[in-house]
Parts: C-alpha cells; sequence; structure tokens
C-alpha cells in the first residue's frame, strides 16, 4: 500500500495567462489569487515570468515586467531565488515552460540553470 507521500508525490504550479505584461504586471499586484512563486505567461510578447511583489521575467523579452538583474560574479541559482523571495524550482520550472514555447531565455539566467545550450 502506497503512504500519502507516495501517492502525492507531486507539486501543483499555477499558472496565469495574459494578453500583455501589463495586464500580467497589474495582475500580479491586485489579484489575490496569483501567490508569489506562480507562473505568468505572455504568449503574444514571448513572455514568461514568475510572480512576486516586482514580478520578473525569465525570458530575453520582459514588457513590462522587470528583468533580472546581473547575478554578482559566482552567485548560484539558489542565492538569487532567495533574494528574490522565490524559490529555485519557481525559476527552473518557468524557465522550462518558457523552452517548451519556443522563447529565448534571459541569457544571464542561462548559466545559473545548467542548461544545455541550444
Amino acid at each position: 500500500m502506497l503512504t500519502d507521500s507516495e501517492r502525492f508525490a507531486f507539486e501543483t504550479r499555477r499558472h496565469h495567462a495574459f494578453a500583455s505584461t501589463g495586464n500580467a504586471y497589474d495582475a500580479s499586484q491586485c489579484d489575490e489569487a496569483i501567490k508569489t512563486g506562480d507562473t505568468l505567461i505572455v504568449l503574444a510578447e514571448q513572455v514568461v515570468a514568475i510572480a512576486m511583489t516586482w514580478p520578473f521575467a525569465v525570458t530575453e523579452t520582459c514588457g513590462k515586467l522587470h528583468a533580472l538583474a546581473p547575478p554578482k560574479p559566482g552567485e548560484s541559482l539558489a542565492v538569487v531565488a532567495r533574494s528574490l523571495h522565490v524559490r529555485e524550482a519557481d525559476f527552473r520550472h518557468a524557465a522550462d515552460i518558457a523552452r517548451r514555447l519556443g522563447f529565448a531565455l534571459d541569457p544571464q539566467l542561462v548559466p545559473l540553470l545548467d542548461l544545455p545550450a541550444g
């Protein structure tokens, strides 16, 4: 028989899709259904982002959302995530969604993700 941990060995992810990055930004500020770490998707602008007080894109294009500041030398993804009060898994998930959609990732994020080239 499976334990609860084995039966429920998954992580729920919340995705929110918007017509524009402006809409995504506004909604992340006032829609209580959007929580820190949720994934924001704007297909029309080829943007995938992470929700927080200042939502930021993991894609090369950020539109009306924030872009990440360049990481300090030697800074890891875990350190960057902690500084933004999100999880490393939030970055990895958003980047995976962006790649699957064919959107270019923020080039300064790629080395932190340890992704294969291409």
